[in-house]
């Protein structure tokens, strides 16, 4: 009897390890579908918005300046904003208005 009880043992312990890595695999597709998908899609539609920006589109920058583009460069926007021009850099812009 103390035999079988060796060879059952193991069975056991291997059906234990199988049933970790289901876990394990369901929580990173979890985290992958509620975290990184999302902000994948939201820095893909950033981009987006970047490329489209052109003189004379109101802006707010994420600082919350709320401002029209009169220039742009690879990497950076002139802002008016009320009397005064501001150099900002093109990833800084928050969205269009």
């Amino acid at each position: 009897m103390h035999i079988a009880l060796v060879l059952q043992a193991p069975a056991q312990g291997g059906g234990m390890g199988m049933a970790l890595i289901i876990q394990l695999v369901l929580i990173v597709a979890i985290f992958y579908f509620l975290l990184i998908m999302p902000q994948r899609r939201e820095q893909k539609r950033h981009r987006e918005m970047l490329a489209q920006l052109r003189p004379g589109d109101e802006i707010v920058t994420s600082g919350g300046v709320i401002g029209e583009v009169v220039q742009l460069k690879e990497d950076r926007v002139t802002l008016k904003s009320g009397d005064s021009r501001l150099l900002i850099e093109k990833a800084r812009v928050a969205r269009k208005l």
